[in-house]
Protein backbone atom coordinates (compact mmCIF):
# COMPACT_ATOMS: atom_id res chain seq x y z
CA UNK A 1 0.00 0.00 0.00
CA UNK A 2 1.42 3.21 -0.90
CA UNK A 3 1.18 5.11 2.83
CA UNK A 4 -0.12 8.13 1.02
CA UNK A 5 -3.68 6.35 0.87
CA UNK A 6 -4.09 6.60 4.29
CA UNK A 7 -4.27 10.57 4.11
CA UNK A 8 -6.89 10.70 1.12
CA UNK A 9 -9.15 11.50 3.68
CA UNK A 10 -8.11 14.45 4.61
CA UNK A 11 -7.72 16.23 1.28
CA UNK A 12 -10.02 18.10 -1.23
CA UNK A 13 -8.85 16.10 -4.40
CA UNK A 14 -7.44 12.59 -3.99
CA UNK A 15 -6.17 12.49 -7.41
CA UNK A 16 -4.56 15.97 -7.75
CA UNK A 17 -3.15 15.11 -4.55
CA UNK A 18 -1.53 11.76 -5.64
CA UNK A 19 -0.71 13.38 -8.84
CA UNK A 20 1.41 16.42 -7.19
CA UNK A 21 3.12 13.79 -5.12
CA UNK A 22 4.55 11.91 -8.21
CA UNK A 23 6.00 14.81 -10.12
CA UNK A 24 9.40 16.14 -9.35
CA UNK A 25 9.76 19.10 -6.92
CA UNK A 26 10.86 22.12 -8.67
CA UNK A 27 14.45 23.80 -7.18
CA UNK A 28 13.95 26.85 -5.14
CA UNK A 29 16.84 28.90 -4.03
CA UNK A 30 15.72 31.39 -1.24
CA UNK A 31 18.35 35.41 -1.13
CA UNK A 32 20.33 35.44 1.79
CA UNK A 33 19.62 39.28 3.01
CA UNK A 34 23.23 39.23 5.05
CA UNK A 35 25.21 39.08 1.50
CA UNK A 36 22.80 40.36 -1.19
CA UNK A 37 19.27 41.41 -1.72
CA UNK A 38 16.55 40.22 -3.75
CA UNK A 39 17.33 43.02 -6.95
CA UNK A 40 20.96 41.81 -6.88
CA UNK A 41 20.33 38.34 -6.93
CA UNK A 42 18.12 38.91 -10.01
CA UNK A 43 20.92 40.97 -11.59
CA UNK A 44 23.64 38.58 -11.13
CA UNK A 45 21.15 35.72 -12.58
CA UNK A 46 20.39 38.11 -15.86
CA UNK A 47 23.92 38.52 -16.20
CA UNK A 48 24.79 35.09 -15.92
CA UNK A 49 21.99 34.08 -17.92
CA UNK A 50 20.53 31.83 -15.41
CA UNK A 51 16.99 31.05 -16.09
CA UNK A 52 14.78 31.58 -13.13
CA UNK A 53 11.41 32.56 -11.85
CA UNK A 54 10.42 34.96 -9.22
CA UNK A 55 8.57 32.87 -6.39
CA UNK A 56 4.70 35.36 -6.44
CA UNK A 57 4.54 35.18 -2.53
CA UNK A 58 7.68 35.74 -1.15
CA UNK A 59 10.54 38.74 -2.92
CA UNK A 60 13.26 36.57 -2.13
CA UNK A 61 12.64 32.80 -3.38
CA UNK A 62 13.47 31.78 -6.91
CA UNK A 63 12.78 28.71 -8.71
CA UNK A 64 15.56 27.51 -10.71
CA UNK A 65 14.14 25.22 -13.61
CA UNK A 66 17.75 23.88 -14.83
CA UNK A 67 19.90 22.46 -12.85
CA UNK A 68 20.89 22.40 -8.95
CA UNK A 69 21.01 25.68 -7.05
CA UNK A 70 24.74 24.95 -5.96
CA UNK A 71 26.38 25.44 -9.71
CA UNK A 72 26.57 29.10 -9.74
CA UNK A 73 28.50 31.62 -8.30
CA UNK A 74 26.11 33.62 -6.31
CA UNK A 75 25.82 30.09 -4.62
CA UNK A 76 29.15 29.81 -3.58
CA UNK A 77 29.48 33.77 -2.76
CA UNK A 78 26.55 32.98 0.11
CA UNK A 79 24.05 35.53 -2.18
CA UNK A 80 21.75 32.14 -2.55
CA UNK A 81 20.82 29.24 -0.73
CA UNK A 82 18.88 26.41 -1.82
CA UNK A 83 15.77 26.12 0.33
CA UNK A 84 12.53 24.78 -0.55
CA UNK A 85 9.56 26.88 -0.46
CA UNK A 86 7.65 25.84 2.32
CA UNK A 87 10.84 24.90 4.41
CA UNK A 88 11.03 28.94 4.79
CA UNK A 89 7.50 28.94 6.62
CA UNK A 90 8.50 28.00 9.87
CA UNK A 91 10.90 30.63 9.96
CA UNK A 92 8.48 33.38 8.80
CA UNK A 93 6.08 32.06 11.90
CA UNK A 94 8.64 31.83 13.98
CA UNK A 95 9.30 36.29 13.62
CA UNK A 96 12.42 35.98 15.20
CA UNK A 97 13.64 39.77 16.16
CA UNK A 98 17.23 41.22 16.17
CA UNK A 99 18.89 40.56 19.64
CA UNK A 100 16.83 38.27 21.05
CA UNK A 101 17.98 34.41 22.28
CA UNK A 102 16.51 32.12 19.79
CA UNK A 103 16.90 28.02 19.58
CA UNK A 104 16.78 25.85 16.77
CA UNK A 105 16.38 22.25 18.06
CA UNK A 106 17.47 20.23 15.04
CA UNK A 107 19.53 22.69 12.96
CA UNK A 108 21.35 20.73 10.95
CA UNK A 109 21.90 20.96 7.81
CA UNK A 110 20.90 24.78 8.38
CA UNK A 111 18.75 26.36 5.88
CA UNK A 112 15.97 27.37 8.57
CA UNK A 113 18.94 28.35 10.89
CA UNK A 114 20.51 30.82 8.30
CA UNK A 115 17.14 32.29 7.61
CA UNK A 116 16.32 32.84 11.15
CA UNK A 117 19.99 34.65 11.59
CA UNK A 118 19.14 36.61 8.86
CA UNK A 119 15.60 37.58 10.38
CA UNK A 120 17.82 38.52 13.47
CA UNK A 121 20.08 40.77 11.12
CA UNK A 122 22.99 38.13 12.26
CA UNK A 123 22.29 39.60 15.91
CA UNK A 124 21.44 38.48 19.41
CA UNK A 125 22.33 34.46 20.05
CA UNK A 126 20.73 31.90 17.83
CA UNK A 127 21.56 28.05 19.54
CA UNK A 128 21.58 25.49 16.90
CA UNK A 129 21.70 22.31 18.17
CA UNK A 130 21.92 18.91 16.73
CA UNK A 131 22.37 15.36 17.94
CA UNK A 132 24.10 14.34 14.61
CA UNK A 133 27.50 15.45 14.96
CA UNK A 134 28.20 14.27 11.30
CA UNK A 135 25.75 17.19 10.07
CA UNK A 136 26.36 19.83 11.90
CA UNK A 137 29.75 19.75 9.82
CA UNK A 138 27.32 21.20 6.90
CA UNK A 139 25.90 23.10 8.89
CA UNK A 140 28.53 25.03 9.85
CA UNK A 141 30.15 25.08 6.30
CA UNK A 142 26.55 26.71 5.40
CA UNK A 143 26.70 29.18 8.10
CA UNK A 144 30.25 30.20 7.25
CA UNK A 145 29.32 30.83 3.39
CA UNK A 146 26.28 32.81 4.13
CA UNK A 147 28.30 35.06 6.34
CA UNK A 148 26.14 33.93 9.32
CA UNK A 149 27.88 35.42 12.63
CA UNK A 150 25.48 35.35 15.87
CA UNK A 151 25.42 31.15 15.59
CA UNK A 152 26.37 28.66 18.70
CA UNK A 153 26.01 25.27 17.43
CA UNK A 154 25.88 22.74 19.99
CA UNK A 155 25.50 19.17 19.57
CA UNK A 156 22.94 17.45 22.39
CA UNK A 157 20.06 15.25 22.14
CA UNK A 158 17.42 18.01 22.31
CA UNK A 159 15.20 15.88 24.66
CA UNK A 160 17.74 16.61 27.21
CA UNK A 161 18.54 19.90 26.00
CA UNK A 162 21.11 21.86 28.81
CA UNK A 163 21.40 25.72 28.78
CA UNK A 164 24.41 25.25 30.93
CA UNK A 165 26.90 26.51 28.40
CA UNK A 166 24.93 29.94 28.06
CA UNK A 167 24.57 32.67 30.17
CA UNK A 168 21.16 32.74 30.05
CA UNK A 169 17.94 30.34 31.28
CA UNK A 170 15.69 31.24 28.62
CA UNK A 171 15.03 31.33 25.53
CA UNK A 172 12.72 33.84 23.78
CA UNK A 173 11.69 31.69 20.71
CA UNK A 174 12.47 28.47 19.84
CA UNK A 175 12.03 26.54 16.73
CA UNK A 176 11.08 22.59 16.86
CA UNK A 177 11.73 21.32 13.06
CA UNK A 178 11.64 17.60 14.13
CA UNK A 179 12.97 14.52 12.54
CA UNK A 180 9.97 12.87 11.20
CA UNK A 181 8.50 9.91 8.58
CA UNK A 182 9.65 12.39 5.37
CA UNK A 183 6.08 11.50 3.70
CA UNK A 184 5.74 15.60 2.39
CA UNK A 185 9.01 15.35 1.04
CA UNK A 186 8.69 12.29 -1.78
CA UNK A 187 8.51 14.19 -4.38
CA UNK A 188 12.45 14.96 -4.29
CA UNK A 189 12.75 11.65 -2.12
CA UNK A 190 10.53 8.99 -3.42
CA UNK A 191 12.29 6.37 -1.49
CA UNK A 192 10.87 7.92 1.38
CA UNK A 193 7.62 5.62 0.69
CA UNK A 194 9.33 2.51 0.26
CA UNK A 195 10.95 2.67 3.47
CA UNK A 196 7.49 4.13 5.40
CA UNK A 197 6.58 1.98 8.00
CA UNK A 198 3.76 2.71 11.12
CA UNK A 199 6.18 1.46 13.34
CA UNK A 200 8.72 4.25 13.02
CA UNK A 201 5.93 6.96 12.72
CA UNK A 202 5.37 6.05 16.59
CA UNK A 203 8.60 6.14 17.37
CA UNK A 204 9.51 9.20 15.62
CA UNK A 205 6.57 10.45 17.16
CA UNK A 206 7.66 9.84 20.65
CA UNK A 207 10.96 11.64 20.16
CA UNK A 208 8.93 14.43 18.42
CA UNK A 209 7.21 14.85 21.97
CA UNK A 210 9.99 14.96 23.82
CA UNK A 211 12.04 17.18 22.15
CA UNK A 212 9.07 19.68 21.90
CA UNK A 213 8.36 19.35 25.73
CA UNK A 214 11.70 20.28 26.42
CA UNK A 215 11.68 23.62 23.79
CA UNK A 216 8.50 24.92 25.43
CA UNK A 217 10.68 24.24 28.73
CA UNK A 218 13.40 26.04 27.69
CA UNK A 219 11.23 29.10 26.53
CA UNK A 220 10.62 31.84 28.68
CA UNK A 221 6.44 32.56 29.38
CA UNK A 222 5.60 34.63 26.65
CA UNK A 223 8.12 33.54 24.23
CA UNK A 224 6.99 31.72 21.08
CA UNK A 225 7.73 27.77 20.00
CA UNK A 226 7.04 26.77 16.14
CA UNK A 227 6.95 23.18 15.71
CA UNK A 228 6.92 21.81 12.54
CA UNK A 229 7.51 18.55 10.06
CA UNK A 230 7.71 17.42 6.50
CA UNK A 231 4.68 14.92 7.20
CA UNK A 232 0.90 14.36 6.69
CA UNK A 233 0.75 12.08 10.08
CA UNK A 234 -1.29 13.32 12.22
CA UNK A 235 0.49 10.59 15.15
CA UNK A 236 3.15 12.81 14.33
CA UNK A 237 1.18 16.13 14.31
CA UNK A 238 -1.75 16.53 16.27
CA UNK A 239 -0.99 14.02 18.15
CA UNK A 240 2.19 15.38 19.32
CA UNK A 241 0.61 18.95 20.29
CA UNK A 242 -2.21 17.29 22.16
CA UNK A 243 0.74 15.54 24.29
CA UNK A 244 2.35 19.18 24.99
CA UNK A 245 -0.54 20.70 25.08
CA UNK A 246 -2.35 18.78 28.19
CA UNK A 247 1.69 18.23 29.88
CA UNK A 248 3.27 21.79 29.56
CA UNK A 249 1.83 25.40 29.74
CA UNK A 250 1.38 26.37 26.27
CA UNK A 251 -1.78 27.18 24.03
CA UNK A 252 -1.51 27.17 20.08
CA UNK A 253 -1.59 30.60 18.87
CA UNK A 254 -3.12 31.67 15.57
CA UNK A 255 -1.18 32.66 12.79
CA UNK A 256 -1.10 33.27 9.26
CA UNK A 257 1.06 31.82 6.33
CA UNK A 258 1.22 32.92 2.89
CA UNK A 259 0.49 29.80 1.37
CA UNK A 260 -2.87 27.98 0.71
CA UNK A 261 -2.93 25.46 3.96
CA UNK A 262 -5.55 23.60 5.72
CA UNK A 263 -6.67 23.76 9.50
CA UNK A 264 -4.98 20.78 11.72
CA UNK A 265 -7.77 18.13 12.19
CA UNK A 266 -9.49 17.56 15.28
CA UNK A 267 -10.18 13.33 14.60
CA UNK A 268 -7.82 10.57 13.38
CA UNK A 269 -8.18 7.00 13.79
CA UNK A 270 -10.56 6.96 16.54
CA UNK A 271 -8.43 9.59 18.25
CA UNK A 272 -9.86 12.64 18.84
CA UNK A 273 -7.93 16.31 19.74
CA UNK A 274 -8.41 19.97 21.19
CA UNK A 275 -10.58 22.18 18.91
CA UNK A 276 -7.23 23.79 19.03
CA UNK A 277 -5.93 22.28 16.44
CA UNK A 278 -7.37 23.86 14.09
CA UNK A 279 -4.95 26.83 14.34
CA UNK A 280 -2.12 24.96 12.78
CA UNK A 281 -1.68 24.59 9.40
CA UNK A 282 -1.40 22.00 7.02
CA UNK A 283 0.48 22.00 3.38
CA UNK A 284 -0.60 19.89 0.67
CA UNK A 285 1.41 19.71 -2.62
CA UNK A 286 -1.59 20.03 -5.17
CA UNK A 287 -3.03 23.14 -3.62
CA UNK A 288 0.81 25.40 -4.11
CA UNK A 289 2.81 22.96 -6.54
CA UNK A 290 5.13 22.35 -3.43
CA UNK A 291 6.20 19.55 -0.40
CA UNK A 292 4.19 18.44 1.98
CA UNK A 293 4.30 20.05 5.49
CA UNK A 294 2.88 21.24 8.97
CA UNK A 295 3.39 24.17 11.08
CA UNK A 296 2.00 25.27 14.47
CA UNK A 297 2.55 28.19 16.62
CA UNK A 298 2.90 27.74 20.32
CA UNK A 299 2.56 30.12 23.03
CA UNK A 300 4.46 29.47 26.49
CA UNK A 301 2.08 30.83 29.11
CA UNK A 302 4.17 30.26 32.72
CA UNK A 303 6.66 29.33 34.51
CA UNK A 304 7.60 25.40 34.71
CA UNK A 305 5.23 23.98 37.82
CA UNK A 306 8.38 21.49 38.75
CA UNK A 307 11.29 24.25 38.27
CA UNK A 308 13.46 21.26 36.70
CA UNK A 309 15.38 20.50 33.58
CA UNK A 310 17.75 17.60 33.10
CA UNK A 311 21.25 17.30 34.91
CA UNK A 312 20.44 19.44 37.59
CA UNK A 313 19.91 22.54 34.82
CA UNK A 314 16.46 24.56 35.78
CA UNK A 315 14.16 24.31 32.85
CA UNK A 316 14.16 28.22 32.57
Amino acid sequence: MNPLERYLPLVDDEDAFLAACDRPLPSVVRTNPIAATPERVRRAFDEEGIDYEPVDWHDGLFRLPAGSPGTNWPYVHGWIHGQEEVSTLPGLALDAQPGERVLDTCAAPGSKTTQIAADMDDRGTLVANDNNLGRLSALRHNAERLGVTNVAVTNQDARNLSLRPFPFDAFDRALVDVPCSCEGTCRKNPDVLDEWTLDHVHAIAGVSKGILTRAIQATRPGGVVVFSTCTFAPEENEAVLQHVLESEPCELATFDLPLRSEPGITEWDGETFDDAMKRAHRIYPHHNDTGGFFCAKLRVTAEQQDGSGTDGVTAR
